[in-house]
């Protein structure tokens, strides 16, 4: 990495007033320091600012920064410029919060999100109350009611797009709602965690008595959501809410918190049926809902391993403690019960053979996330959890190319 020395002088130029809008982070001192900048309209992400700053090569030690020199800044993004001290790279993607130590953190700028940098900053802790923008968990609520949905679509035909784009917006929508639950009931746990101590709730941006009137407007749209689909979808949509509400309890009474997780986040494969067929068909959505069942297992386990150490200071359970280091032979198990069931599903639907080549290749995906992931390192925990958006993409399209040509 190409590095420069700045002094004093030239730090307070550069945090100059008409700068401010153009640099998030910098970091100036007494002495010397290395420092690194980026910016997404450079081909090579550093760049040697001896190249950009000719004073500088005159004078080492001190020079003066012009407007001219530095009005290349103005074309960067606001909340994508970084300053950073260390060669770590900022991931802002995750199922809630950042996979990062207070050590990992020392000297990295984090990059706001598109929250902190779009939003009002009366709405952001709404937002990210709810993790608008953390979308893997939408993601992995919704590809189940997709799969549903597109399985009991007439053999031949597309899917029904406008129930799609309804169960979208409902995993959205109760995706948010069980973040906000899960953030009332745990504020006091959060606290104690590295990873959700900065949470909205835990770290007193919101008050409880606001949690509950956002999660009663996130209900309330869901609601309106719900009323659109027959009565038979809304008597058994309503009742996944007894789920959501008791999910976050599970960690307090059992090791199988993810398995609970699983019934709960897997619910859509039962209700994407109904909604379409105005009943379920045992047989073939069944099957379906189990599998979810199964790959949540897979991929929350693996999750849970970034917070394992803290789990066990504050007295919380998980499957990453009850497995330990036969994590994988037991992901490995739960894998294989994921793709079984997938295969009975299909078989009972009778949808067509390209169903079955995509899932091989989702079986390859799932094979390559258990065996290669490193169940000490935070972060690569976190890149195998949010590949399964790629999972269930690859299923979703297998479902879609196996019932039209079905």
């Amino acid at each position: 990495m190409a590095s420069f020395r700045l002094t004093r002088s030239a730090s307070r130029a550069l945090l100059s007033p008409s700068l401010s809008s153009s640099l998030s982070i910098f970091s100036s001192s007494s002495q010397s320091s290395s420092t690194a900048i980026t910016s997404p309209h450079f081909g090579n992400p550093f760049t040697r600012l001896s190249h950009l700053f000719p004073d500088y090569a005159n004078s080492p030690r001190h020079f003066k920064v012009s407007k001219e020199n530095l009005s290349f800044l103005s074309n960067f993004r606001p909340g994508i410029v970084w300053i950073s001290t260390s060669s770590g790279v900022a991931d802002s993607s995750g199922k809630g919060d950042q996979p990062r130590s207070s050590s990992d953190n020392k000297n990295v700028a984090v990059v706001p999100s598109w929250i902190e940098v779009y939003l009002p900053p009366g709405i952001q802790p709404y937002a990210k109350l709810a993790r608008l923008d953390k979308p893997i968990g939408t993601w992995l609520l919704a590809w189940p009611c997709m799969w549903s949905i597109t399985l009991a679509s007439t053999p031949g035909h597309l899917p029904d797009f406008k129930m799609m784009a309804l169960f979208g917006c409902g995993a959205l929508l109760l995706r948010g709602a069980g973040c906000t639950v899960n953030d009332l009931l745990d504020r006091d746990i959060d606290t104690k965690v590295e990873r959700t101590k900065l949470r909205p709730v835990a770290s007193g941006i919101l008050t409880p008595f606001q949690g509950i009137a956002f999660l009663g407007f996130q209900l309330l749209l869901g609601l309106g959501i719900l009323l659109q689909l027959n009565n038979y979808s809304r008597v058994l949509g309503a009742s996944s809410l007894l789920l959501v509400f008791s999910y976050p309890l599970m960690k307090r009474i059992t090791f199988w918190p993810q398995a609970y997780l699983g019934l709960t986040f897997n619910w859509g494969a039962l209700l994407g049926w109904s909604a379409i067929r105005g009943s379920l068909d045992p047989a073939i959505v069944l099957p379906l809902y189990f599998s979810g069942v199964f790959w949540t297992l897979v991929y929350d386990t693996i999750y849970a391993h970034q917070d394992k150490e803290d789990d066990i200071k504050v007295g919380i359970k998980s499957t990453a403690l009850r497995f330990g280091d036969s994590t994988k032979e037991w992901t490995t198990g739960f894998g294989i019960a994921c793709i079984g069931s997938l295969a009975l599903s299909g078989y009972n639907a009778d949808i067509g053979w390209p169903y079955y080549a995509f899932l091989a290749a989702a079986s390859g995906q799932m094979a390559w996330q258990i065996w290669t992931v490193n169940l000490t390192c935070r972060a690569d925990c976190n890149r195998k959890f949010v590949s399964n958006k790629w999972f269930g993409a690859i299923i979703f399209s297998g479902i879609l190319f196996g019932r039209v040509f079905s």
